[in-house]
């Protein structure tokens, strides 16, 4: 019933609502008009000051809770409507705040307060034009077959001025709920593109921090073998893993800087970058094979370059740490007019047992429909094929 408001916009009702009591009291207490039962004439001056106030704080008060509570403030006003007609008094300054009433009910109300108001206002022009032609005698004289387009017209006046406000206040209403919504779908949008944000940041950190520690590994197993039979092996292995957890670590901080600053998205690998990926797979000890053919026509757009990338990179590092130890791995990149196709086998492994299934196959996938391509992976006469398509559109 009561709606939750700044303390900002309670102090402006009460303001405007003492403000206009202050001027309709005395305006009330200047209209000397006797009702039918002398009620007003019986109490006297006194008695006029009383019921003035009484009516200016009726309608005050509806002015006051108006957006608090439209419909407590829509019964405040007809209670002081009523009174007004109980006494025969005329319309006067203080029916000026059934307007903000009729308005509050249409643009803050409730489903109830705002057909409640509608109603208020088609009933309250007819209550009015019975009451000044039916009721005393200071409007139109009476209600006769002469005066009846005089009641028409008060009538449709009526109708219209009180109508008004609603319909303002409903066009209000439906320019609150527009924003409302447009501010909820913003907060949707914003959420998603954070969402996906998050799902791209933690897929590149899998790809770098997943193919960088089974490259330390690799190094680090080979490296304890060879070092009793031949040192300078174990030495290379450990420049080796020195290289790759320092090209690791800048790539983990330069996800954690997009982490912390969003403005942009930073350096991103290329397909000039993968005899780097390929050199730290020889090191590995992975015998490796690479085909490119045909070659770049000239420089695909940044999104295909990155997304060859990481797919290699994901695919190479599945291979060096679940392949067959000792096996072969062939690399096959074709640059095509409208697609790049790439390819990477490897002899397969046995599954331990208990194996569940990582993220990696799931990346691999997710950038390359990212990219618009479609990627494929399965086993193939003992061998592992990572098979993906992705369209270029045209040299960047």
């Amino acid at each position: 019933m009561f709606r939750r408001l700044k303390t900002s916009q309670l102090v402006v009702d009460v303001t405007l609502a003492v403000v206009f009591f202050l001027i309709a009291w005395p305006v009330e207490t200047a209209l000397v008009q006797t009702g039918a039962f002398g009620l007003e004439y019986l109490l006297g001056p006194a008695g006029q000051v009383l019921v003035g106030g009484v009516i200016a704080a009726l309608f005050s008060c509806a002015l006051a809770v108006r957006r608090l509570s439209p419909l407590l403030a829509l019964g405040l006003a007809w209670v002081g409507a009523l009174v007004q007609m109980g006494l025969g008094r005329p319309p006067s300054f203080s029916d000026v705040a059934i307007f903000g009433v009729l308005f509050a009910t249409a643009a803050y109300g409730s489903r109830a307060a705002y057909w409640a108001g509608f109603a208020s206002a088609l009933v309250g022009a007819l209550v009015i034009t019975v009451y000044l032609f039916a009721g005393p005698s200071f409007a139109g004289g009476g209600l006769t077959w002469q005066t009846l387009p005089l009641a028409l017209m008060t009538l449709v006046a009526a109708a219209f001025a009180l109508g008004l406000s609603w319909t303002i206040g409903a066009l209000v209403r439906s320019a609150i709920r527009t924003r409302e919504t447009r501010a909820a779908q913003q907060r949707a949008e914003a959420e998603t593109a954070a969402e996906q944000e998050r799902v791209r940041i933690a897929r590149d950190m899998h790809d770098v921090v997943a193919h960088s520690l089974a490259v330390v590994i690799a190094q680090a197993d080979g490296a304890r073998y060879a070092a009793a039979s031949d040192p300078s092996v174990a030495t290379e292995a450990l420049a080796t893993i020195s290289t790759t957890a320092r090209s690791a670590l800048a790539d983990v901080r330069l996800l954690l800087g997009q982490l912390r600053h969003r403005q942009g998205d930073g350096p991103q690998p290329t397909i000039a970058d993968l005899e780097e990926l390929y050199a730290q797979v020889r090191a590995a000890g992975v015998p490796l094979r690479v085909d490119v053919d045909p070659v770049p026509p000239g420089e695909p757009p940044a999104a295909v370059q990155l997304a060859v990338y990481r797919i290699l990179q994901e695919a190479l590092t599945n291979a060096l740490r679940h392949g067959a130890t000792g096996g072969a791995v062939d690399v096959g990149l074709a640059w095509l007019p409208d697609r790049v196709e790439l390819s990477v086998r490897n002899p397969a492994a046995p599954p331990p047992p208990g194996a569940r299934p990582g993220h990696g196959l799931i990346g691999m996938r997710e950038r390359a429909q990212l990219a618009g391509g479609r990627l494929d992976a399965a086993a193939e006469g003992g061998d592992f094929v990572v098979r993906a398509a992705i369209p270029i559109g045209g040299p960047a």
